[in-house]
Order: structure tokens, then C-alpha cells, then sequence
């Protein structure tokens, strides 16, 4: 294993809080487009139900690594906002499905339109390569940290 040198992990620490940092400014912005009373952490569940088109509410906590009952008081506060709703599982009556509903799908990707196209704009310059790269490098990152 590669020993890495100090001055390049504190950039990459640097370059990561800066990220993080308009990260958080942007999930404000963007919760608000899909909702006045959208919490800005609840986009990412928001994400995470829009590519999964239905999931078990015990599914998604293990994909976002939380604890069943924070997801289900975030889940509600979307359900009161008609953004998500439960189903009944077919295969389980104790469990529920949960999903967009065609409003939180309608808000959703409208809010998700203009964040693609901040981000498209920020790459213009970029080469195609670079973007597939920085794609790339960053799903590797996530899927290590």
C-alpha cells in the first residue's frame, strides 16, 4: 500500500471541505425548489426513492446507513409534505413499499433539472474524458470513505 504524503491528504481534506461546504448551500436551495418546508438532508432520500421507484422503508436505512426509526420520522415529515407515500408490501403485510408520489416525482425533478444544469455549466470547460474521470474518482471515493 502507497504511503501518501501529509501536504496531499490536507489538500484533498481542503478540496473535500469546500465541496461539502457548497454542497450543504446547494441541498438548502434545492430542498426549498422542491418545497418551502423541505428539510435540505431530505433531498438525498428524495434521490435515493426516485431511483429506487419503490423500496421497504428497512431497505433504504441500510442503504443510507440510518437507523430505522430516524428514516421513519424523515419518511413522515415527506409523507405530511406529498412527497412520498407507503404501500402495503405484497410480500410482507407488516412492511411497506415507499415511493414518490407523482407530486414529489413532478418536484423532484424539476428541482433536479436545475441542479444538473448548475453542474453543467460548472464542467463546460471541462473535457469529456476529465468529466468521466471526475465521476469516476469520486464513486471510488464514496464507496471507500
Amino acid at each position: 500500500m502507497e504511503e501518501h504524503r501529509p501536504e496531499t491528504l490536507r489538500a484533498v481534506e481542503h478540496e473535500l471541505t469546500a465541496l461539502l461546504r457548497r454542497g450543504r448551500a446547494l441541498s438548502w436551495e434545492i430542498a426549498r425548489e422542491v418545497h418551502p418546508n423541505l428539510e435540505p438532508n431530505a433531498y438525498g432520500l428524495l434521490l435515493w426513492l426516485r431511483r429506487s421507484g419503490s423500496i421497504r422503508l428497512t431497505d433504504l436505512a441500510v442503504r443510507l446507513g440510518i437507523g430505522k426509526g430516524t428514516l421513519s420520522r424523515q419518511i413522515n415529515g415527506l409523507e405530511s409534505l406529498g412527497l412520498v407515500r407507503r404501500d402495503p408490501d405484497p410480500t410482507d403485510r407488516r412492511a411497506a413499499q415507499l415511493s414518490l408520489t407523482e407530486e414529489g416525482t413532478r418536484r423532484f425533478d424539476s428541482a433536479r433539472a436545475a441542479r444538473l444544469g448548475q453542474i453543467r455549466r460548472s464542467l463546460q470547460s471541462w473535457p469529456e474524458r476529465d468529466v468521466e474521470d471526475f465521476a469516476r474518482l469520486m464513486h471510488r471515493f464514496n464507496e471507500t470513505f
